[in-house]
């Protein structure tokens, strides 16, 4: 039989397909995805789960008129090979090829970039509100959510909201019992008991058939079986939650059976009102080792396997990350003083943390995709003396900014941070960067924020900031470990070290681009340009009592950072000079910062990205230059303007 994915080139041309041909399509999806995640680091498991649902949701819905919402994006990849874009699909997560979550410049059919949980209700509620008001009313608003994602408060507060704007709106609930790793909480135990009551869904089952063959006459009949179905979910417990909120609650549905989801779909579709249709999926469908491990092979590393499933190998890297280097830390820590907690919002595999689970249960907190939560959570242990680490993507923390500001740094709180993807996270692109969290955390009063250069500095870091009496942020990338020889200075309060010497210029390098620096000054010693490096270690405070001194002598000053330019290390630096200049009438030096343009930056290779941006070592050695007049064109495109002192 001739393969059919090659032949959809739009979601209508699912509509002329038998179901037959729709199940062959299914699994030619699935092997396409195994495709890909042997030949890179990709979503997996998430996808296979919802090929289904995906090829449903398309052959019911016209969403090049309708409206489709996938949270937390990673598991768009079934949606791109079926609209339109099969032919570059090959290119996923690669620099200049495809986004591996929704992206409209590439497609109509992805309306937002979603790479962060639980605001897919509220944007599909704003989409049906608008096109009500737009006099679009007759489109149909879809928002897919998982069940990781449910715990969320935004789920409930557009959920709530929902329910008494009575839009036509529908939510489907992808329940696999897991967000990265496993669910957690109370909302997964309730949704566990609808999903393992047999009786409860055969009674649904039964009545549904039943009505089917019975003439609904009269608004008294359809009162008397409204009520019905009202106490038996009241006895059962199923969907009374979101039924208690407004939104009509149906299922739990297979979600592994297009003839049942088409059906279930096709009785929602043309409802009134909000409705949440509960649809039970396995994270990793179809592929048995993903099915038997989906928490490992929710992002696997390349792997092969053989024509019946069977993993043959699996391309790990032998090298360490800094997120290594933190969970030992962190566990280290917690050996040491029993007073250290550690919180995470569902990401313990991703940051590394199942060593500290294992080893302490009792301290070790999970509480899902809920990170302002975590955040306020932490804070009511370090009030009454307990040291809580949390423990979150730089990305994701974004989600907790009140609370960072209310419940840590106004209470002066002792809650230690630890950033991890800080900077450029690489394939995931820009919902994940991390290239923001210098900017809005050095806004807060008592907030300590420091980036270490290396290994060295960040199991060094990590100690000091836990007997620090206030909170403390420690950012850090995604990428291999490095570890710099030589004597280093030991961590103190708002103190950086001198790593290199030089008269000709300076280089202040904040995090771990410090070994990028100290290449680059190597390079250009070679050339005769004596450049001295500094690792700044802290942003806040600012080591003015070394920097300020040291930039006065300098010819030229550059500031190297993997973070926002704007409001991020440079912007402090020249900050304390301007302030120094008031006081002391400094002169005028060039100071050129180096990091992130004011624009989101595409997904790519770590290395490839930086090399763009002119973050490497050749990048850095080439502004160096031009600055000492050694060159008359700007090392890159994005490159800021030098900067003198006032």
């Amino acid at each position: 039989m001739a393969d059919i994915l090659p032949t959809i080139m739009s979601p209508r041309d699912l509509q002329g397909l038998s179901m037959e041909q729709l199940e062959q399509l299914a699994a030619e999806m699935r092997k396409a995805l195994c495709e890909v995640a042997a030949s890179r680091t990709a979503h997996f498991a998430s996808n296979l789960g919802v090929v289904e649902l995906c090829l449903a949701l398309h052959r019911v819905f016209d969403f090049s008129r309708d409206r489709l919402i996938w949270d937390t994006g990673h598991q768009i990849y079934p949606h791109k090979l079926i609209t339109g874009r099969f032919s570059r699909f090959g290119t996923i997560r690669t620099k200049g090829g495809l986004m591996g979550y929704p992206n409209p410049d590439e497609s109509p059919y992805d309306l937002f970039m979603t790479g962060h949980a639980g605001a897919s209700v509220s944007t599909a509620l704003g989409l049906a509100s608008g096109d009500d008001l737009c006099d679009r009313g007759d489109r149909r608003a879809v928002a897919v959510i998982g069940d990781g994602a449910l715990p969320s408060g935004i789920v409930f507060e557009a959920l709530n909201n929902a329910g008494f704007l009575k839009k036509r709106l529908l939510v489907i609930l992808n329940d696999n019992k897991m967000s990265i790793c496993p669910r957690v909480g109370a909302l997964a135990e309730y949704l566990d008991v609808i999903r393992t009551n047999p009786w409860y869904r055969g009674i649904k089952h039964q009545a549904g058939e039943i009505i089917k063959g019975v003439p609904m006459v009269g608004e008294q009949m359809e009162r008397m079986f409204n009520k019905a179905k009202d106490s038996i979910k009241a006895t059962l417990h199923g969907g009374m939650l979101f039924e208690a909120m407004g939104v009509r609650y149906f299922g739990p549905v297979e979600g592994h059976s297009l003839p049942n989801l088409i059906r279930y779909l096709e009785l929602v579709k043309d409802q009134e009102g909000p409705i949440l249709l509960h649809v039970l999926t396995e994270k990793g469908h179809g592929f048995k080792p993903a099915e038997d491990d989906p928490v490992f092979f929710h992002t696997p590393a390349p792997f092969e396997c053989d024509d019946d499933d069977c993993i043959v190998s699996i391309k790990k890297s032998s090298s360490r990350a800094y997120t290594d280097v933190a969970s030992g830390a962190i566990g280290t820590c917690m050996r040491l003083d029993p007073r250290v907690t550690v919180l995470t919002a569902a990401m313990c595999q991703g940051n590394k943390l199942e060593p500290v689970r294992e080893e302490f249960p009792d301290r070790f907190f999970d509480v899902g995709i809920c990170e302002s939560h975590a955040v306020a959570f932490a804070a009511g242990q370090a009030k009454v003396g307990c040291r809580p680490i949390v423990d979150i993507y730089s990305t994701f923390l974004q989600r907790s900014f009140d609370q960072v500001f209310q419940e840590v740094c106004l209470q002066n709180l002792p809650v230690t941070f630890m950033l991890d993807r800080a900077g450029l996270t690489g394939p995931d692109g820009p919902t994940h960067h991390g290239g923001f969290d210098l900017g809005y955390m050095r806004l807060f009063p008592n907030m300590v924020l420091m980036a270490p250069g290396d290994e060295h500095d960040l199991e060094s870091m990590l100690p000091w900031a836990l007997e620090h009496g206030g909170p403390v942020a420690i950012r850090y990338p995604k990428a291999v470990v490095e570890r710099h020889a030589g004597p280093r200075a030991p961590i103190e309060l708002g103190k950086a070290e001198v790593l290199a010497e030089g008269h000709d210029g300076l280089i202040i390098a904040c995090g771990t681009l410090l070994g990028a620096a100290l290449q680059a000054a190597a390079h250009l010693r070679e050339e005769g340009l004596d450049v001295a490096v500094i690792n700044a270690r802290f942003v806040k405070p600012l080591d003015t009592q070394l920097l300020i001194p040291r930039i006065e002598a300098a010819p030229w000053v550059v500031t190297v950072e993997e973070n926002a330019l704007q409001t991020g290390f440079g912007s402090a630096v020249l900050e304390a000079v301007n302030d120094a200049h008031a006081t002391t009438g400094m002169p005028a030096v060039p100071i050129v910062r180096l990091g992130l343009p004011d624009r989101f930056i595409e997904h790519g290779e770590r290395s490839e990205l930086l090399a763009d941006l002119g973050l490497d070592a050749a990048g850095i050695a080439a502004t160096c230059r031009r600055l000492a007049g050694r060159a008359t064109e700007p090392a890159f495109a994005n490159q800021a303007a030098p900067v003198a002192r006032p």
